[in-house]
Formats: C-alpha cells, structure tokens, sequence
C-alpha cells in the first residue's frame, strides 16, 4: 500500500459512518472502520466476499430482501446513477437496524464504471438512546439484561404520558409486546441464549423506536414501548413493522440460527385510563394476538370493527376494579376468542 492510499485510506477509517467500495463484480474491496462498528463484522470478514452473498441482508421496511431484488448498489453499477435510501440491516449479533444508504459510482481515468462506494449511517436516532440509557442507570431505573427501561421506569414514564394526555391533549400510544414460545428457546438451548434472544429482540426494538419514545422489559419475555404524538392507524402500522422486523431478525449461535417473533397488543390512551388499565388493556389485545395464531398485532379499531368495544364493555377506568383486572391468561387461552361478556371474573395471577 503506497503512502497516498493509507493516507485517504486514514480517512475513511476516521470516518463515523460505514463506507465500503465494491468491484465491477459486486465484490467487496475495502472495509471502513465505521462499517466495522455499525455492522459489527470485521474487514477480514467482510473484504473477498460479494455482497450479493447477502451478508448485511438489507430488507426495507416491507420485509422485502434488497439484496435479491432491488439492489441500489447493483442498479448504480449498471447505470452510473447516485442512489440514496433507507433500510434494515442485519447486525453480526442478530438484530435490525435501520440505516441511511448512499450509492455512488467509481470510474477510471475513461470514464468507464469500475465498481462502486457505499456509504451507510447508523439511522436509529443511537445518541439520543445512549443518552437517555445513561439517565436511566443513574436513576436505577434500567433492567440488568437488556439496559432497557425497567418496570418501575415504564410505569412511571406512562403515568407522565396520562398526565399530559389530560392537561395538553397529547395522544399516546402503548404497545404491549411477549416473545412467542419462548420457553421452548429456554428449554431446547439453554438460558444462556435464551439472554442472547432477549438481547437480539431488545435491541432490535430499541433501535426502530423514534428518540422520544420508550422502550422497556416489562418482565421475562415481556416488553412495553410507549409512543407519543400518534394515532390509532399510525400506531398499527409502527406496531406491524415492529413485529416484522423482529420475524426477519436472527441469531446465530453453535446450535443453529434461531429466529422468533411477537405477539402484539396495542392501544391507544385514553383520558380516562390510569396505569394498570392501560397496561392491563394492551395485555389483553397482546393474548388476542397468541389466541389468533402469533406473530401479529391486535389494536383497540379492530374490536369496534367486530362490534366488540371491549373498553365499554367492562374494561374502562370507571369500572370496577374485579372487572377491569377480569379474566386470566390462561382462560383466554381456552375461550378460543375473547368474548367481552364473559369478562367478569377476577384475573389470577398465574402467569402463563
């Protein structure tokens, strides 16, 4: 390597974003440092192999694999054209994680293209999240495992939520999301990967949450994200891309590549929820979810729909509290579905 090459070479590892340059071939030439710590592989890792041979596995935000169909840094190499957009790729330790993508051609002195340079951008708003993970450590309020946002935390930020729903108008959204089958992850590999699958689906949540929004481990498999400033249909659709961004997450480990996905609750608060109703609420629409199959998401709009407004029908603030905590999971699980009628009885605490 000549002086001048590890001179821009130094460059480009200062650099905080990926960059990455390719051969007419789609092979990969140069590895950047920045690529290094936002994909978590190594140059060694990563230069001799085409990207066609999917290695970050870009999806966009419909699931759709990229790197088969779709390509930006393909479509740059045939046509000369700079290209730029969002997408999802795969880390080393398993999980999404959105990035900002620019394409660029290379040329030689004739003008003939030669390869290409792409550059990538951590797009997950992380200063933010390291910052307010900080603020949580200090204040004790943060889960061991996953570093997200405790319980304690999740309903003292809720409770912050309700406050400035009532007095401002502020919409808020709550989504109440459980690891499918997790226990089988447990008990056919251990419950040391069973960590690692937390971790993955943590941070693969974390990441796609926007800065002003919480994320939290409610318990065991369980997590809770609170979503300000949205509404009924956004709140489905970010709900929906969460959970598929989850099901094309895996994580590789000495047994085999596992992958899992969530059931969904989501509601959005109303003024008249306090903490528990409103948790207990997304609670109940997560087990719709396991009841219709897994790996989907249940929101309030769906039981107006049906004609079965469950929130009228025994589950609003001014309920009594026998009928707002009615039910436990495991007679949901029998019910086959959710029949607000039968929502009278006191909710047991067995969890499931």
């Amino acid at each position: 390597m000549s002086t001048e090459d590890g001179f821009f070479r130094g460059i480009l590892d200062s650099l905080h974003d990926g960059v990455y340059f390719v051969d007419v071939n789609k092979r990969i030439t140069y590895w950047n440092k920045g690529a290094e710590r936002i994909t978590g592989y190594e140059s060694s890792e990563a230069v001799g192999i085409s990207c066609a041979d999917n290695l970050l596995v870009h999806i966009d935000d419909k699931g759709m694999n990229l790197c088969k169909a779709g390509c930006p840094l393909a479509q740059t190499l045939m046509d000369g054209r700079v290209r730029e957009t969002e997408a999802y790729l795969q880390h080393k330790d398993g999980h999404r994680l959105p990035v900002l993508i620019r394409v660029s051609p290379l040329r030689d002195s004739g003008g003939r293209i030669i390869g290409a340079v792409e550059t990538f951008s951590d797009n997950s708003s992380k200063a933010a999240l390291l910052h307010r993970i900080d603020e949580l450590q200090r204040e004790s309020l943060v889960d061991p495992l996953t570093g997200l946002a405790n319980r304690r935390c999740i309903d003292m930020k809720l409770q912050s939520r309700i406050d400035e729903m009532q007095r401002y108008g502020w919409p808020c959204g709550l989504i109440f999301l459980d690891i499918d089958n997790f226990k089988i992850v447990n008990d056919t590999y251990g419950h040391n990967v069973g960590d690692r699958v937390l971790m993955m689906v943590a941070r693969t949540l974390s990441v796609n949450l926007r800065s002003h929004d919480l994320l939290g481990r409610y318990g065991g498999e369980e997590f809770v994200a609170i979503i300000t400033n949205i509404n009924m249909d956004k709140l489905y659709s970010f709900a929906d891309r969460l959970r598929l961004l989850v099901e094309k997450s895996s994580l590789d480990t000495e047994y085999s590549t596992i992958g899992v996905t969530v059931s969904i609750g989501a509601t959005v608060v109303r003024p008249e929820d306090t903490v528990e109703t409103a948790i207990t609420r997304a609670d109940l629409f997560m087990y719709n979810s396991k009841i219709g199959g897994r790996n989907r998401v249940s929101i309030d709009k769906m039981f107006d729909q049906n004609g079965q407004n469950l929130i009228r029908k025994g589950w609003s603030a001014s309920s009594p509290l026998q009928e707002r905590l009615a039910a436990s999971r495991i007679q949901f699980q029998s019910l086959g579905k959710i029949d607000p009628s039968r929502l009278t009885k006191k909710r047991k605490s067995t969890k499931k």
